[in-house]
């Protein structure tokens, strides 16, 4: 059930049936708008149930800085009981759905040309520097290794996923089969008028080891997880002390990467002497969708004097194209064309897949790294719309033309001692 307190919403999931659930009344905003309440009401949950339960954030992005403040719902100081808690209740968090991205934004990234994906109406997102990293997943990373060091336990240490948040239950996160939010949001000549806003977004992967109830839950719980804003791309991403660029070869990479580090949303050990971890990923593309542009990694990192760091990395990428002297890959290019809301597959890689050591890396500096892969340009939802009911060319509500992408959990790195 949907957990709805203002800007706060929570999605709860139960591990259990009936047998658990029939015995606990759904606790909402009802009977408190305070989401401490909640993690409260869910771990006597657990003790009474003997049960799991799982609260995942959602819309982060619209929350004014209030989801991943660094104070309590009180304006308390957070204590280690508080990010024990958290981390414990809520191991995930959504950063993609029809409501806009929660991954970052360019006030937060100024350096990733990525950072302005489907950003949500100015008026209704954070309207500071604080409020923004208060409410977008990136810098709730980078805050948690600042909290981390601070209480001893990082109440923002979670993975991520995509959701609809569609109200029509269907999967129809795809741009060229979107239904809206609603059933009044159905495709019609004239929704873009007042929903061109909406984005087309997302789904949420798993790796569970089988399909069941139980599989599924515990790799929510371990974080095994990642996000895409609505193609099914599959993507692999492990973190360890000794890949190399022959693993991305290995007929079967998983095995290797399982057996050689830990997979999205695990931990890197940190082991004796300045060894630097690396990385072995593998993306591919959708089977009905567009090629891939480029994998990337998004460091976060904690230096030794507590300041917050970010970089993106380009990790492979489709074509000939070569990093220049500013340090950017070249654009992949565009095959869209607007008035037929159409693009080729003649640009762009069906996979790409490397292993990757972190060349900066300092064992002093507390760390997460996740993946983002990037799709080549295809028509969003508003120009398919605008193509097919043969709108004027007023109502082709930019962006036409979006670059896809996944997410993946992050795997990250704490010192010891």
């Amino acid at each position: 059930y949907e957990y709805t307190s203002a800007s706060l919403h929570r999605n709860v999931m139960f591990a259990g049936g009936p047998e658990h659930t029939s015995e606990a009344r759904p606790f909402s905003a009802h009977d408190s708008k305070n989401p401490e309440d909640l993690w409260d009401y869910l771990e006597s949950y657990r003790e009474a149930t003997g049960s799991d339960v799982i609260s995942i954030p959602h819309n982060s992005n619209l929350s004014r800085g209030n989801m991943f403040k660094t104070v309590t719902f009180e304006g308390k100081p957070l204590s280690s009981e508080y990010a024990r808690v958290r981390s414990s209740i809520e191991p995930i968090v959504e950063v993609t759905q029809i409501k806009g991205d929660s991954e970052t934004l360019p006030s937060i990234s100024p350096e990733d040309e990525f950072a302005d994906h489907e950003t949500w109406n100015p008026r209704s997102g954070p309207q500071t520097e604080d409020e923004a990293r208060q409410s977008y997943a990136r810098g709730a990373l980078q805050t948690g290794l600042a909290l981390g060091a601070e209480l001893g336990v990082n109440p923002y240490k979670f993975g991520m996923i995509g959701s609809t948040d569609s109200h029509t239950g269907l999967a129809t996160a795809a741009e060229d089969n979107f239904w809206g939010k609603m059933g009044s949001s159905e495709p019609n000549p004239y929704r873009s008028r007042t929903q061109a806003q909406y984005s087309s977004s997302g789904y949420a992967a798993v790796w569970a080891r089988e399909n069941t109830r139980d599989a599924i839950f515990a790799a929510l719980k371990r974080r095994e997880v990642y996000a895409t804003t609505g193609p099914r791309i599959t993507l692999r991403f492990f973190g360890g002390w000794g890949y190399v660029e022959e693993d991305a070869l290995s007929p079967n990479l998983a095995a290797t990467g399982y057996r050689k580090g830990v997979p999205m949303g695990g931990d890197l050990i940190q082991p004796t002497g300045t060894q630097a971890p690396s990385f072995l990923v593998s993306a591919v593309k959708d089977p009905d969708g567009a090629n891939l542009d480029r994998v990337q990694i998004i460091k976060g990192w904690r230096d030794a004097e507590g300041k917050l760091h970010e970089r993106v990395y380009d990790l492979v990428w489709s074509g000939d194209r070569r990093i220049g002297e500013d340090g950017k890959l070249p654009a992949v290019g565009s095959t869209v064309d607007l008035d037929a809301a159409s693009y080729l597959n003649s640009i762009g890689s069906h996979s790409l897949a490397t292993a990757w050591t972190d060349p900066a890396f300092n064992p002093e500096d507390a760390s997460f790294y996740y993946v983002r892969v990037i799709q080549i340009p295809t028509p969003r939802w508003t120009t398919y719309d605008a193509s097919f009911y043969d709108l004027e060319e007023i109502q082709r509500t930019p962006p036409a033309v979006i670059q896809e992408r996944a997410y993946s959990s992050p795997i990250w790195y704490t010192p010891q001692g």
